[in-house]
């Protein structure tokens, strides 16, 4: 079947017009720009600083409200995936969707597994919250939140519901971006990662998962507000 959408430029758009330095988009931006920009040393040396700047992504993207355990947490919680972090070859950043081949979806199946198994204990959800860091992060997939998931399961015909990040998930995410490829590349090349001292444009661009990841929250919330609305 063919994934091929012609709404992706318009949705992502609606996105990224709140592509402001004081807004809360800006945060993927910061964590994503630093991590990738800082050496293994630097996320050790600045551990607190480390620790900061994912947990304030993640509360900027709803992991801490509600019943999420993160806020029976300090952020000296994250201090044992600072350190798994900053072990990672800087290679693992080159990672993306235009490079899914089956080594690099089982790095990627690695590093959730691995993440999952320091951040969560007991029966804990951690779809949502893993890949938000991993892209969060590493910039390499999408964030399998509600709105993501409700999105790519009727693109897909519900022959992947995103339940779960494995290999069908990843080969799916793939393919979308193979039938999207001139779309998604165009928007990864326009869309640029804000500097946080100056608020200025750096010269990282946004990774293509992110920018699919931003088609799918975008698409995911515009059919749930449509549904809603009737």
């Amino acid at each position: 079947m063919s994934y091929f959408q012609n709404d992706i430029a318009d949705t992502v758009n609606q996105f990224s017009v709140k592509h402001c330095p004081n807004d809360r988009y800006a945060s993927f931006d910061y964590c994503y720009g630093y991590f990738k920009s800082s050496s293994s040393e630097q996320l050790l040396e600045d551990m607190e600083k480390s620790c900061l700047v994912l947990g304030f992504y993640l509360a900027s993207w709803g992991m801490m409200r509600g019943s999420s355990f993160l806020l029976g947490h300090s952020i000296k919680y994250f201090e044992p995936l600072i350190e798994y972090v900053a072990e990672q070859d800087k290679s693992i950043w080159d990672i993306d969707v235009n490079n899914y081949n089956e080594q690099n979806i089982d790095t990627i199946l690695e590093i959730y597994t691995n993440c999952k198994d320091i951040l969560i204990h007991g029966n804990n959800a951690h779809l949502t919250l893993i890949t938000k860091i991993l892209l969060g992060v590493f910039g390499f997939v999408p964030a399998f939140d509600r709105y993501f998931k409700d999105a790519f399961s009727s693109i897909s015909s519900n022959k992947c519901g995103y339940s779960v990040c494995n290999q069908n998930a990843l080969r799916h995410i793939h393919q979308f971006y193979l039938d999207n490829k001139y779309e998604v590349d165009s928007l990864a090349d326009e869309l640029v990662i804000l500097n946080f001292i100056t608020g200025e444009p750096s010269g990282l661009r946004y990774p293509k998962a992110k920018v699919i990841d931003m088609y799918g929250f975008t698409k995911g919330l515009n059919l749930s507000l449509a549904i809603k609305a009737s």
